[in-house]
């Protein structure tokens, strides 16, 4: 309890997960309308993915290079500039929506630049958190920005559903807009006085791309959580995320029951990073592997459900125990990891945690269309992520035991 109010009483880290939160809200305010656009105006599964595919594509392409620039430049000077930069681009996908011009083309060019942005703000909010806090105040720190986070992925979906439902689309992005732009001012560099750049290297770009993946590429520790986390997010958050919004069009849903799911799995979230928060973690390796075990069983249970009621509980068990996923893996690797080479390192993970969302947007997008059924789709993914979850839990001792030498 004490550390949490002396991390409270931190004010670069209040500023940053008051803006982190803010950020999440727009976005997830910008995703749920997206979403719900393209399945009702666009009227297609295709439309839906390749929408979501230009907004996380280019996260996959520019990740490894945004934790390069995280480590040359002021964290805090890239993640003002990136949210202020995707405020814009809402407000500009409003103006266009509410002349009604707003096409599929217009968000597949502008989700692009979006998704480009987030490849450089994530890996530098990660890596910034280890020179704001003491070390020992690390995991508790992840478990608020992750708490606000989620948070905000609970308020986003509900404000996106509620404005849609009585004002339109044009309405929710107008929101997401004004939402984002305000994240950017919490960012704001001199509110937040960054201390100076670790890395003094100079170096070529591509010199310093192969030394982050070299880093990488000598721990099994660090191997062996990265594949955790593409099989969580392939398999199961990947795969569901984008089946929520179709499994809401078949069972005769509304935007509101859109947000119904996507409200609980953020309570889902909020919780386990409340509980992650108080409670110290000391086999994480362990605790990551059973997450991912229990994380796959509900969603084989999420696939076969016809009710959107019970579609909602499922979600909250799905968010809750994601997060226990994420949080101590990513705890330990900040803890151990090179300040200098951080970034690149953060870069690494968040492709690992976000890269991978495309491949199972654009598998689920294209069984669907050549007429498989979306749960029989979604089952056979997570009972691929489960056979693949219980391989690691036999095979990885030493990750099992924390063995967290990077």
């Amino acid at each position: 309890m004490e550390t949490q109010k002396s991390l409270l009483k931190n004010r670069p880290f209040l500023f940053i997960f008051i803006g982190g939160f803010l950020a999440l809200v727009g976005f997830s305010t910008f995703f749920t309308t997206t979403t719900w656009f393209a399945i009702s105006e666009l009227g297609s599964a295709r439309s839906l993915g390749i929408v979501l595919i230009a907004i996380t594509v280019p996260r996959i392409l520019m990740m490894a290079f945004g934790g390069i620039i995280a480590d040359k430049f002021k964290k805090t000077v890239i993640m003002f500039t990136t949210s202020f930069i995707q405020g814009v681009i809402l407000v500009l996908i409003f103006l266009l929506s509410y002349t009604s011009s707003l096409s599929i083309s217009h968000l597949v060019l502008l989700g692009m630049i979006f998704g480009t942005l987030d490849a450089f703000s994530g890996p530098a909010g990660a890596s910034l958190i280890p020179k704001i806090v003491d070390k020992d105040q690390i995991q508790q720190a992840n478990a608020i920005v992750q708490g606000m986070g989620q948070i905000g992925f609970i308020i986003g979906p509900i404000i996106s559903g509620s404005v849609m439902e009585y004002f339109g689309v044009t309405a929710g992005y107008l929101v997401a807009a004004i939402i984002v732009l305000l994240s950017a001012l919490f960012m704001f560099p001199p509110f937040l006085k960054e201390g100076p750049v670790a890395n003094t290297v100079k170096q070529t770009p591509f010199r310093d791309l192969k030394e982050g993946f070299s880093y990488v590429k000598a721990s099994k520790f660090l191997l062996t959580g990265i594949l955790i986390l593409v099989t969580l997010n392939f398999f199961a958050f990947g795969a569901i995320t984008i089946a929520i919004p179709m499994l809401v069009e078949t069972y005769g849903g509304t935007p509101i029951n859109l947000s119904f799911i996507e409200f609980g799995m953020g309570l889902g979230m909020l919780t386990s990073t409340a509980v992650l928060g108080f409670l110290k973690i000391k086999r994480r390796g362990l605790t990551s592997i059973t997450g991912l075990i229990a994380t796959l069983i509900v969603g084989i249970g999420f696939s076969q459900v016809p009710n959107l009621y019970v579609l909602t509980i499922l979600a909250f068990f799905i968010g809750f125990t994601m997060t226990f996923v994420a949080i101590p893996f990513f705890t330990s690797a900040q803890e151990n990891t090179d300040p200098r080479i951080m970034g690149r390192v953060m870069s690494v993970i968040f492709l690992a945690m976000n890269g991978f969302d495309p491949l199972a947007y654009a598998g689920v997008t294209l069984l669907v269309t050549r007429g498989f059924d979306i749960q029989n789709i979604v089952l056979s993914f997570t009972m691929i992520g489960l056979l693949i979850a219980l391989l690691i839990l036999w095979r990885g001792k030493a990750f099992r035991q924390d063995k967290a030498t990077l």
